[in-house]
């Protein structure tokens, strides 16, 4: 077996970490129902919270703190903006999950690869490829046909697809390796975090403590349902090439949509089989264009799921 372009071994052990990272992904929205009865925002809070606890540790036990000490105001305010981005990502799935709109969340993550070429063009300014402008346009035709056929604009897959290309766009810019940038973005949304869950503890409407230790930690859990998919994404992209974890990202919104048609048994209009038909294609088009850039440019960036 060897990588795309370059005659090397495909590194087999890296390619089943990739697939185990996207796999947990895409398993998420089995995950975040178990914290039922806690509402979307507090299941968000918890999720932050114990994150960055988790991350510290880690960070403390690698010996990873010296990038942050040394990160200047406009780092920390670079990390803040990237901060408020993933949060809203987090909380909008959680929410898309708990209301049974799983499909439309898959549909966002689908869209997510397109949405972050459309920002290169808008924000710095990039010049697309033949191949690039099509794979838009399928896409763009996709939430036209989907807002047709439901009456509704996919808000949810639209926002879920910003937020995580703006978190994408920002973070490439943080002079920080992933597990310190993680970190970094726990502590600045931790203090909020906190409180938050402090004031519906002390309001009687919180569920961390009053509904039996299953319930707790199930919530404590969140932090490392957080972490590892992470971990695991870092590990594979040091040993396989990016043009491969490229292509097994599809994977996350893959097991997604399954979840939503076959487990949560969501309605599937012809609409919604047209759009999300034309996003498939629209992604084979990018697929076939990144790899294709890849093997010109092997360094290329592959961005990881959250």
């Amino acid at each position: 077996m060897t990588a795309a372009g370059d005659g090397k071994t495909l590194d087999r052990g890296g390619v089943a970490l990739g697939i185990g990272s996207y796999a947990l992904w895409g398993l998420f929205p089995a995950f975040w129902p178990l914290l039922d009865p806690a509402a979307p925002p507090e299941v968000l809070a918890h999720r932050i919270l114990w994150t960055t606890v988790l991350m510290t540790a880690v960070l403390t036990l690698i010996r990873g703190w010296r990038p942050l000490r040394g990160l200047g105001p406009r780092g920390w305010a670079t990390v803040t903006a990237a901060a408020v981005f993933i949060a809203v990502n987090w909380g909008m799935f959680i929410y898309g999950v708990s209301v049974d709109l799983v499909v439309e969340a898959a549909l966002g993550y689908y869209m997510s690869p397109l949405v972050s070429v459309l920002l290169g063009v808008v924000v710095l300014r990039e010049r697309l490829g033949a191949l690039q402008w099509v794979a838009l346009g399928l896409g763009a035709a996709a939430v036209l046909v989907i807002s047709i056929g439901n009456g509704t604009v996919p808000w949810l897959s639209m926002v879920l697809a910003a937020s995580f290309g703006m978190y994408g766009l920002i973070k490439a810019t943080v002079p920080l390796p992933a597990a310190a940038s993680l970190t970094a973005e726990g502590i600045v949304l931790f203090p909020l975090a906190a409180v938050y869950v402090l004031v519906l503890e002390l309001a009687g409407s919180g569920t961390f403590i009053g509904l039996g230790p299953w319930h707790l930690l199930l919530m404590l859990s969140a932090g490392p349902a957080t972490a590892l998919p992470l971990l695991l994404y870092g590990m594979s992209a040091r040993r396989i090439p990016l043009s491969v974890l490229g292509v097994l990202m599809y994977l996350n919104p893959t097991l997604q949509f399954l979840w939503g048609v076959l487990v949560v048994g969501e309605r599937m209009s012809p609409a919604r089989w047209a759009g999300f038909g034309l996003i498939w294609v629209a992604l084979a088009v990018f697929s076939v264009d990144l790899l294709r850039r890849t093997r010109r440019s092997p360094d290329q960036p592959v961005r990881s799921t959250a």
